[in-house]
């Protein structure tokens, strides 16, 4: 008989899974926050300010004694985390390296018959490589306004790049270069042998060990997954690459098991053979209330989050104004096991001033007092965070009951 998980069941492992169960309270040093980072695999990296970018944001969900210069050290000078891509621009640790090289191998290939990447360098392709190689070998690091700011390239069709700015892109996908620094949130590309540890750059896992390490740390990171979320988690391998793998593991590696959803349906997964374990030692999770980003790993696949939590997320930045239903910048709120609602917060910083924008709560949360009280502080500790002086609340003030 296959073992089941209850909805109750399923959100509390997948919570602690992805570090929400725990208090946030509390200090954090680097080597905690490189520990933090390397359990959730990865944090995604954007560049949306309206509260915090992302990555911060991330971070100072789930420790809240998280400062941004104690990333910047492990990025730039510790060099335990790398920036590259997962399924978006990320934030990686650098152990994890070698087996990035076969993504920079798929990229090149990818980009070898991309019409896009031709356009981007006006048939002068490697001409401006072999120029921008050699800049950056004897000449240092550099970012695509030091290959542009006295440019009279040709821009390319493709978002205005110059083929001097595409160079670096591609380099950078590629593998050759690497992110060294940022100078505010423009990249500064050096060569990849100057910026990743040798430790990390000289190993050369063969394509099947690099499928079984992606599926493993998925799968691990996940708890419970199909194949296709397995391989989604850092798009480093293929859906039927994963599936493959799921289907030849062992029993020391994955098994089945139903999960039960929040609609009350059931469907079969894979999981780690230890998941009745992590479930039971799952610690429950805080009554404090947390504000969680567009980009947060737990609600990345808006569909597995409608599934497990029965909450209807979409991020509506990109939509028309008159178009959206919630507003620009709209946060999930999460409060013990579940999204009771969301929130829309724009820091500004010329006034000093945090604005709530729009407050919301899910059908049947009630808005007592208590639960008031934590959003309340939870608005309050990103008012710190952000270092502005006050709050407005305006008319999306709540009602107390």
């Amino acid at each position: 008989m296959t073992d089941r998980l209850s909805n109750t069941d399923l959100r509390r492992l997948f919570l602690e899974r992805h570090a929400l169960s725990e208090s946030p309270s509390g200090p954090l040093t680097r080597d905690g926050l490189d520990a933090l980072i390397e359990r959730l695999g990865f944090v995604q990296v954007d560049t949306i300010s309206t509260l915090e970018q992302a990555h911060h944001h991330i971070l100072f969900t789930r420790a809240n004694g998280y400062r941004k210069p104690q990333l910047k050290h492990l990025l730039e000078k510790r060099r335990s985390l790398f920036e590259h891509w997962t399924h978006d621009a990320s934030i990686i640790p650098t152990r994890f390296y070698p087996h990035w090289k076969h993504r920079f191998a798929r990229r090149a290939a990818r980009i070898a018959g991309s019409r896009h990447w031709v356009e981007r360098f006006n048939g002068r392709q490697d001409e401006v490589l072999d120029e921008i190689r050699r800049r950056v070998r004897e000449d240092g690091p550099v970012g695509s306004r030091d290959v542009t700011a006295d440019d009279t390239e040709e821009r390319g069709t493709w978002w205005g790049w110059t083929p001097s700015k595409a160079a670096l892109e591609y380099l950078w996908h590629t593998g050759e270069f690497a992110v060294t620094a940022r100078r505010g949130f423009s990249k500064l590309y050096d060569l990849a042998e100057r910026v990743i540890p040798d430790e990390h750059r000289a190993p050369e896992p063969s394509h099947a060990e690099t499928v079984d390490w992606t599926c493993r740390e998925a799968i691990a990171r996940l708890g419970v997954a199909s194949h296709s979320e397995i391989a989604a988690f850092f798009e480093a391998v293929t859906p039927d690459e994963a599936k493959a793998w799921c289907a030849e593991a062992g029993p020391d590696v994955l098994r089945r098991i139903e999960i039960e959803h929040a609609d009350g349906s059931v469907r079969e997964v894979w999981a780690r053979p230890d998941v009745l374990d992590l479930v039971r030692d799952a610690p429950e999770p805080q009554a404090r209330v947390r504000f969680l980003s567009p980009f947060d790993p737990m609600i990345r696949d808006r569909d597995r989050a409608q599934r497990f939590f029965g909450f209807d997320y979409r991020f509506e930045a990109f939509v028309p104004a008159a178009k959206r239903v919630w507003g620009y910048y709209v946060l999930p709120i999460l409060e013990r096991d579940r999204l009771i609602g969301r929130i829309e917060l724009k820091a500004h910083r010329d006034r000093s001033e945090l604005e709530v924008r729009g407050f919301w709560l899910e059908p049947g949360v009630r808005p007592a007092r208590a639960r008031i009280a934590r959003i309340e502080a939870e608005i309050e500790r990103w008012r710190g965070f952000a270092g502005l002086d006050k709050v407005t609340w305006g008319s999306a003030a709540p009602d107390r009951q």
